[in-house]
C-alpha cells in the first residue's frame, strides 16, 4: 500500500521532520508534486537542510527516494540541493530515482514567471518566482520537456523550440528580466541530470508494491494551495491533495492507505491571497517571532493567525485524512487564551462551510476561546505528561475535524514528536 502525508493548510506546515520521522518505517518515500518553490526543512545532526526537491527520505539510510512524474524539475537546483546532501548522506545518489516523465524547469520559464508576476502590480500572487507555474503551464500545453528527453539526440533542437516560444511571450511584458546567464548553468545541470538514475517510475514503483514495499507518497505546498480546490487563483499549479498521488506518481486509487494530515496548532501563509484568521496586530507578530515564520525557500516573512478548523476540516474532507498531525504547538507554550475559528460570518450569516471565493466575499472567523496549555509543552517527553487543558484541546480539534489525532510535534528536534494514537 501506499500512504499518503501532505499538508492541510497553505503550506510550511512542517512535512519535512514528519517525513523524516515516520520514514524509519517505510522502504520509498515518493515526491508526487510541486517543484522547487517547496522548502521542507529537516534538523540533522544539528544541522539545517532544507529540501526543494529531493523526498525527505534521504537522511533515512535504508530509504529510496523517487521524484514522481507529478513533479517540476529544476535541474540547477536540484544538483545544488544533491551536492549539500551529498556531503551529509554520501550514499545519496545510489537511493534516489527520478521518473522520466517529470517535467523540466527552463531558465525562461523563470524569465516568464517574473515578468507576468511583476506585471500584475498590486494583485500579484505571490509566486516564489522558481518557474512553476509556466512550466506547468507548458505541461498541460503539450509544450514541455520532460526528463527523459535529455537522454535523446534533439534535446538541444527541443530546447530551443521551446525557448524561442518563451521569447515571444516575454514580448508582451515591460519588465524584461535578463535570463542569458542562467542558460550556462543550466546545461551543465543537464549534463549532471543525465548521470543520475532516470526511470520508467509507474513501472519502477509497481515493482516496488509487488514486492510488498512500504511507500509513502509526500506532497508538497498544502490543501489550500490546491489548483482546483484552493483559494484560487491564489494557489500553486498543481494538485496539493490526496488525489494527486495518482496522477503524480502513476499509481491506482485502490494502493492508498493511511492519509497523514499535517496542520500547525496556529496557521501562517506566505505572499497574497484570502486569509480569515490572519492577525495584524501584536498578538500576530509574537506568532510570527515565536514560530520563526520566515519562507524556507524565499525568506519571505509568513503572515500569522489562529488555527482556522473550518478550513482544516474542508480539507481533511478533501483528502480524506485518517490520521492527524499537528506541529509547533511549542510556539504556543506563551499564548493565553488561544482561539481557533470554527464557523464563519460570510456576508453577515454563520457557515461551517468554506465558500467558493473567499477572495469575493467578507468573510468574519467566529472564534472559540481555549486555556493556555499551562505547562510548557516542549519540556514533554510523552503526551501523558501533557496538561489537562492540551488534552482538552486535542479532543476539541478532534471532534470538530472528526480524525484522531496521531502526534503532536513539540519542538524542532527530530526526537520531538508526542505520540497520541
Amino acid at each position: 500500500m501506499i500512504d499518503v502525508l501532505l499538508g492541510l493548510q497553505w503550506g510550511d506546515e512542517g512535512k519535512g521532520k514528519i517525513v523524516d520521522y515516520l520514514a524509519a518505517k517505510y522502504d520509498v518515500i515518493a515526491r508526487f508534486q510541486g517543484g522547487p518553490n517547496a522548502g521542507h526543512t529537516l534538523y540533522v545532526n544539528g544541522n539545517k537542510v532544507v529540501l526543494h526537491t529531493i523526498p525527505s527520505g534521504v537522511f533515512q539510510s535504508h530509504c529510496l527516494n523517487l521524484i514522481g512524474n507529478g513533479v517540476v524539475i529544476d535541474p540547477v537546483t536540484l544538483q545544488k540541493e544533491i551536492h549539500t546532501i551529498v556531503a551529509l548522506q554520501p550514499d545519496l545518489l545510489s537511493r534516489l530515482f527520478i521518473s522520466q516523465r517529470a517535467h523540466l524547469i527552463i531558465p525562461t520559464h523563470r524569465a516568464l514567471d517574473a515578468a507576468s508576476e511583476a506585471s500584475k502590480g498590486q494583485e500579484k500572487i505571490g509566486s516564489t518566482l522558481k518557474g512553476i507555474g509556466p512550466a506547468y503551464m507548458d505541461k498541460t500545453g503539450r509544450n514541455g520537456l520532460r526528463v527523459g528527453d535529455v537522454l535523446s539526440k534533439d534535446f538541444d533542437k527541443k530546447y530551443e523550440q521551446l525557448k524561442q516560444k518563451h521569447l515571444q511571450m516575454l514580448k508582451q511584458y515591460e519588465h524584461q528580466v535578463d535570463w542569458q546567464e542562467w542558460e550556462a548553468q543550466f546545461f551543465a545541470a543537464i549534463d549532471h541530470l543525465r548521470t543520475l538514475q532516470i526511470v520508467n517510475a509507474e513501472y519502477w514503483i509497481d515493482n516496488q508494491l509487488k514486492a510488498g514495499k512500504k511507500i509513502l507518497a509526500e506532497g508538497a505546498q498544502g490543501s489550500m494551495l490546491d489548483i482546483d480546490f484552493g483559494t484560487y487563483p491564489f494557489v500553486t499549479s498543481s494538485n496539493t491533495i490526496a488525489a494527486g498521488v495518482c496522477n503524480g506518481l502513476g499509481v491506482a486509487p485502490s494502493t492508498i492507505g493511511e492519509v497523514y494530515g499535517i496542520t500547525k496548532a496556529y496557521c501562517t501563509r506566505v505572499g497574497g491571497g484570502p486569509f480569515p484568521t490572519e492577525l495584524l496586530d501584536d498578538t500576530g507578530e509574537a506568532l510570527r517571532k515565536a514560530g520563526s515564520e520566515f519562507g524556507a525557500t524565499t525568506g519571505r516573512p509568513r503572515r500569522c493567525g489562529w488555527i482556522d478548523l473550518v478550513a482544516l476540516r474542508y480539507a481533511v474532507m478533501l483528502s480524506g485524512v485518517t490520521k492527524l498531525i499537528i506541529t509547533k504547538t511549542d510556539v504556543l507554550d506563551q499564548f493565553s487564551p488561544i482561539q481557533a475559528a470554527v464557523a464563519y460570518k460570510v456576508d453577515g450569516v454563520e457557515t461551517k462551510e468554506l465558500p467558493y471565493d473567499l477572495c469575493s466575499v467578507s468573510v468574519e472567523p467566529v472564534y472559540q476561546s481555549f486555556a493556555g496549555w499551562g505547562k510548557p509543552i516542549s519540556e514533554c517527553k510523552t503526551y501523558e505528561e501533557t496538561s489537562q487543558d492540551f488534552k482538552d484541546y486535542c479532543r476539541f480539534v478532534e471532534q470538530y475535524l472528526q480524525t484522531k489525532i496521531g502526534y503532536v510535534s513539540n519542538g524542532t528536534g527530530r526526537d520531538q514528536l508526542l505520540v497520541i494514537s
